[in-house]
């Protein structure tokens, strides 16, 4: 988790949130290993009866997404004399976890066998939009259309349910019409929304220290692949952080709008002939990275300043790539 999942998760519940979504069996165990009560739901489906088994003894609200999940839950209800929270899952368009929103009888036929089980509790349904990252785009739209009339259709067998929800964070906020009573908000949370005008702040930076100074030569090499060569004598400061913390790197273009693969792939023809420059700060002042990056270390030109060893020196990182053994201060 990019800001720990633990502590991150501690202060989403401090500031109202009710219910925690998880992707993974491991952080669902993580959450209540730490004492964490409240509601976790977990996103990802699954047909290993082992897997639902875990889920089911600590407690975490189950996705239901196809009839052998369903099957292994009535197995599994049989072992357990508590309320067993789920969500159904339909696939819109996705391709992932989900019923085909199309089948529709055979969806109706296992929500009904399900709410027989006095052991089994629906709580909810969603599902999840695939290009919700600019407005007004016609797949989501269809996307939404097809869940709102899978929804509807439910509702007309008396089949309702306390939790609907399709947004993730880009559809949140380009699509408040589709918001309906709860929204799933994680990618706005760790850095990774191109929605630039809502006015999100980075909440997260990295703060290293000088561990070294130098003062070198004339035309002295700085790097490996002797990449870049001094043009006078120069001061430099050493960090222990390189690209093996996290520092430098670009974010999978997963999620880009097509304007930003076109701008990506600009970025990546002009970097072919023009050196890039990177740069730290220290003491609210900007200093460059000379030579090239290294996996732990970086050098950092500080000529006539007043730069000191053990000096703070705060980096711009994504904080999606952050290693996780770096750790982590909430304030």
């Amino acid at each position: 988790m990019v800001y720990g999942l633990v502590e991150f998760s501690k202060f989403l519940i401090d500031n109202g949130i009710n219910i925690l979504a998880v992707a993974t069996l491991e952080e669902a165990e993580e959450l209540r290993k730490e004492s964490i009560s409240s509601e976790i739901l977990m996103l990802s489906s699954t047909s290993i009866k082992d897997e639902m088994n875990c889920l089911i003894k600590n407690d975490i609200t189950l996705t239901i997404g196809s009839k052998e999940d369903a099957k292994i839950l009535k197995e599994l209800s049989q072992e357990f004399n508590k309320t067993i929270k789920v969500h159904i899952k339909i696939d819109t368009g996705f391709g992932r976890y989900g019923f085909i929103y199309n089948e529709f009888n055979e969806l109706k036929n296992i929500i009904e066998d399900l709410n027989k089980d006095k052991n089994i509790l629906i709580e909810g349904i969603y599902s999840h939009f695939s290009e919700s990252y600019t407005k007004e785009n016609k797949w989501t739209k269809i996307q939404f259309q097809r869940f709102d009339k899978v929804v509807n259709e439910l509702k007309k067998c008396n089949i309702n349910f306390n939790l609907i929800h399709i947004c993730n964070s880009s559809a949140f906020l380009n699509y408040p019409n589709m918001r309906l009573n709860a929204a799933r908000i994680g990618s706005a949370f760790l850095g990774r929304i191109n929605i630039n005008e809502v006015g999100l702040k980075k909440i997260g930076v990295i703060e290293s220290n000088v561990t070294e100074i130098k003062t070198v030569p004339k035309k002295f090499n700085i790097g490996y692949l002797n990449s870049y060569k001094t043009k006078k004598e120069t001061k430099i400061a050493f960090v222990q952080f390189g690209y093996i913390q996290g520092y430098n790197l670009n974010r999978q273009q997963d999620t880009f709008r097509f304007q930003d693969k076109l701008r990506s792939l600009k970025n990546d023809g002009i970097s072919l002939f023009k050196k890039q420059t990177l740069n730290v700060k220290i003491d609210d002042k900007k200093y460059n990275i000379i030579g090239k990056l290294g996996m732990y270390h970086m050098a950092i030109d500080v000529t006539n300043s007043n730069v000191k060893l053990n000096d703070t020196v705060y980096l711009n990182v994504n904080p999606f790539y952050v290693d996780s053994k770096i750790r982590r201060i909430y304030k």
